[in-house]
Parts: structure tokens; C-alpha cells; sequence
């Protein structure tokens, strides 16, 4: 009689790893790779992007040279009002919303507000100051000229308009997750520089990808950081957070009582253009330096508004309220009056835009999109590299790593995590649908492991 036990009807339950000894590299490499993988291609169009857009001033300069330079300096400035008037002859569609006067080689720019554009978008003349020749017509977005706009709202929204904003928020919504779940793993075989002696392979390739995101960390970081500002739903909330700590860039009174305007007609927004030759007067006399930004009130119970337009360190952007009638300044407010944060968000888009330190800024910001361009390519070539033998991708860490966490982990870092969802959305929704389908496939495998299967025929 055969005592040979019956096969087995049951598959093999499925193997677990030893619990092994508890910490975060476990959690931290498996989001750091899942990250990567998912949110990879993401940061690879906003580091594309960021490059294009990073040099538009020496675009444009290029482009629109005729426009935005004039080629004799040599000669008297001629007033405002005289250049406002053949910017006015050239355009008659539309009002006058905002001046910036020209200085040195660059043109005076008069902005018109025109029935039938939308976005915000203007319509702007460019004036020789030297001699009040038209030199060009643009419609513009914030003074920005149609190359600059294009290339801005490829960069924030693939020009998919509000839609579209959501890719570049996702994508800075979890660089600085990448980045810090990048150095904790870094901790573990500091590669300060490149291995050039490993043999060709993972190691050597996983060495490129840390020391280079290492040295990118601070950088991406600030990006990340700076770009949430004014991002959708991230860069509300940072609002209404400055809004209740009362640290958010101040207002400037423009009221003025009523009785009109030197130059304004029935309270509507039509003006002697020489008001605009009296009103940067009041804002020179009153320490406005540099590039300035007039503004036109809109009826005559509003004050023109003056504001400094220099990005450049040290910054230039303090603003004032002007009575054209009195020649009074009506309020003021000066940047090094501005609350901290304010301070610091203003630079820091500055910053971001390559506006605060001029070329060097322009420079170090494009190394920035290089090096972040390497970093995804050589993360995506270590899982290639990774792959087992006849399979297109490489494995994925083991599953279950949050239960290596130490207790005191999970209980600081689930409120951790859910409150910063909260705050940035765009990470915390991506997060619950990840952990969502991560536990149904896990479940669905579990599933699988323990199906009964048919035992072999009688005989075989």
C-alpha cells in the first residue's frame, strides 16, 4: 500500500518577507520608486518647459528687437503726454490702462484695454521716448509679448488652459516628496560624487542618479516650494494663510474724494495725457526710482497708482497712490515695509521666474532643469536595469513596508501626511489613489495565492 501523500489541492500560500528590523527605508524606498515611476514624466515636461521659458528676455530681445529697443539714446526724452498721444493716433480702438515709460535703449510701453480680448490679454504700443515714433503694436499679457505669454502658459498649463494647471501642480506638488525621500535614501551609500570605478550597471548608474540629485536638492526644493505659490488650489490656500496671519503683500488705498480728476472727463477713464507727465513727477519727488508702472484709474474717485517694475536685487517695487488734481500722495506702500513672508514669496517667484539675479539667475535655474532632466533619465535606466531576465520593467520594492514602521512613526505621520494633503491637494489625492489600487491588486494577489486547484488525474 502506497503510503505517498496526496498532492496538494491548495496553492502555496503566497511568501512574506521576515519582518526584518523596523525604520522608514522599507516605506521610503517603496513611494520613492512608485513616485518616481508615475510622476517621473510629469517633471520631465516642467523641467522642459521651465528650460524654454527660463531665457524669453534674451528671446524676446531677439524677436521683437524693433519693439522693446530703440538704436539712438543720444537724444532729449520727450514728454509723456507727446508719446502717449502718437500711441493713441497709431491705436484709437480702446483706453489707456497702464504707461511704462521708457528707459535707457528701451521703449515706453502704453497699454489699451480692448473690447473682444479675453485672458487678460492688452493691446500694446511701443514708443521711441527720443523721439515719440510708433516702433511696433503687440497684444500682450501683463506686458508680457505674445512669445513670452506662449511660452509662460506652456509651462504653467500646456496652454490647456485651468485644466491644464493641474499637471504642473501635480508635478511640484510631489518634486519635494521625491526629493526628500531621495536624500533619507541617499543616507544610506552617500554618493557624494559619481562611481566611475563600479562596473557598468546599477550601482554605477544608481550613483549618477544620487549625487546628482543630491547636489540638485536645495534647488528643486525651492522650485518646488516657490512654485506652489501660485499654483491653483496649493497657492489659494498659501493665500488665505498670509490673508489670516495678516503677512500677505499690503494694500495700497487708492480712494480719493470725489470732485474728478486733473485730465479725467465725467468720471470715466478719459484723461489729458499730460496728467501722466504730473503724476510720475509726484512719483519721482517722492523717491520712485527705476523702472515705474502707471496705472489709469478707473473713474474719478480713484487715485492713479505708481509702482516701481524692477525684479532685479535689490528689488525695486514700491508703490504709491497719487491725486493728479492736488498733486498729493493719497497712501504708500514701500517693499521694505512688507511683512516677512511676503517679502519671501515676492523673491521667491522672482527667483523662480530668473528675475532676481538676472543672467546668473537665468543660468543656475537652467542647470536646475538639466540636471533634473539626467536625474529622471538615469531613474528610469536603473529600472530597466533592474529587471529580471526576460522581463520588460524591473520589480517593485516588497509590499507591506508601512508595517516595519516603528509605532511612534505612524502615529506622528499619519496626522503629518493627512494634514499636508489637506493643504496640498494635489499630493494627497495622487497619495489615496495610490494606496487605494496598491491594497486592491495586493488583495486581489492574496486572493489568487490560496485558490484550490484540481488535483492531477488517477494514475499520473
Amino acid at each position: 500500500m502506497s503510503t505517498t501523500a496526496p498532492p496538494s489541492t491548495e496553492r502555496p500560500a503566497a511568501r512574506t518577507r521576515p519582518a526584518g528590523k523596523r525604520g522608514f527605508g522599507p516605506l521610503l524606498l517603496r513611494l520613492h520608486f512608485y513616485a518616481g515611476i508615475f510622476v517621473a514624466p510629469f517633471l520631465f515636461v516642467a523641467a522642459l518647459t521651465g528650460l524654454a521659458y527660463v531665457f524669453t528676455p534674451q528671446i524676446d530681445q531677439i524677436v521683437y528687437a524693433n519693439e522693446l529697443t530703440v538704436a539712438d539714446t543720444g537724444g532729449q526724452v520727450r514728454p509723456l503726454s507727446e508719446q502717449i498721444t502718437a500711441a493713441r493716433n497709431a491705436h484709437p480702438d480702446g483706453t489707456v490702462a497702464a504707461i511704462r515709460p521708457g528707459e535707457g535703449d528701451g521703449t515706453t510701453q502704453v497699454d489699451f484695454d480692448v473690447p473682444g480680448l479675453t485672458g487678460d490679454r492688452q493691446h500694446t504700443v511701443y514708443v521711441d521716448p527720443y523721439t515719440a515714433e510708433v516702433k511696433g503694436q503687440l497684444t500682450t499679457w501683463f506686458s508680457y509679448t505674445p512669445v513670452r505669454t506662449w511660452l509662460d502658459d506652456f509651462h504653467r498649463n500646456l496652454q490647456l488652459g485651468d485644466v491644464g494647471r493641474h499637471y504642473s501642480e501635480f508635478a511640484a506638488s510631489w518634486l519635494a516628496v521625491i526629493t526628500l525621500g531621495g536624500l533619507a535614501l541617499w543616507w544610506r551609500q552617500r554618493f557624494v560624487r559619481p562611481d566611475l570605478k563600479a562596473r557598468k550597471g546599477v550601482r554605477r548608474t544608481r550613483s549618477f542618479h544620487a549625487s546628482t540629485g543630491l547636489w540638485l536638492s536645495v534647488g528643486l526644493l525651492f522650485l518646488s516650494a516657490t512654485g506652489l505659490t501660485w499654483s491653483r488650489y496649493a497657492g489659494g490656500n498659501f493665500g488665505e494663510a498670509l490673508d489670516a496671519l495678516k503677512a500677505g503683500t499690503p494694500s495700497l488705498s487708492t480712494e480719493v474724494a470725489a470732485g474728478g480728476h486733473h485730465g479725467m472727463s465725467g468720471g470715466a477713464a478719459v484723461f489729458d495725457p499730460a496728467t501722466v507727465d504730473n503724476v510720475v513727477g509726484v512719483a519721482r519727488a517722492n523717491g520712485l526710482d527705476g523702472p515705474l508702472e502707471v496705472s489709469v484709474p478707473a473713474d474719478a474717485t480713484t487715485a492713479w497708482t505708481v509702482a516701481q517694475d524692477d525684479s532685479t536685487f535689490p528689488v525695486r517695487k514700491d508703490r504709491i497712490a497719487v491725486d493728479a488734481m492736488s498733486g498729493t500722495v493719497v497712501d504708500r506702500s514701500d517693499f521694505a515695509d512688507y511683512p516677512l513672508l511676503a517679502k519671501l514669496s515676492s523673491l521667491g517667484v522672482s527667483a523662480h521666474m530668473g528675475m532676481l539675479f538676472g543672467l546668473a539667475n537665468q543660468i543656475l535655474l537652467a542647470l536646475l532643469a538639466l540636471g533634473l532632466l539626467c536625474v529622471i533619465v538615469w531613474g528610469y535606466r536603473m529600472w530597466w536595469q533592474r529587471r529580471p531576465r526576460h522581463a520588460v520593467a524591473g520589480t517593485p520594492p516588497a509590499r507591506g513596508a508601512w508595517l516595519r514602521l516603528p509605532a511612534w512613526g505612524i502615529v506622528v505621520g499619519v496626522p503629518v501626511v493627512f494634514g499636508l494633503a489637506w493643504v496640498v491637494p494635489l499630493f494627497g489625492l495622487p497619495l489615496a489613489g495610490f494606496l487605494l489600487v496598491d491594497f486592491v491588486v495586493g488583495t486581489l494577489r492574496a486572493r489568487r495565492s490560496t485558490i484550490p486547484v484540481s488535483p492531477p488525474p488517477a494514475g499520473s
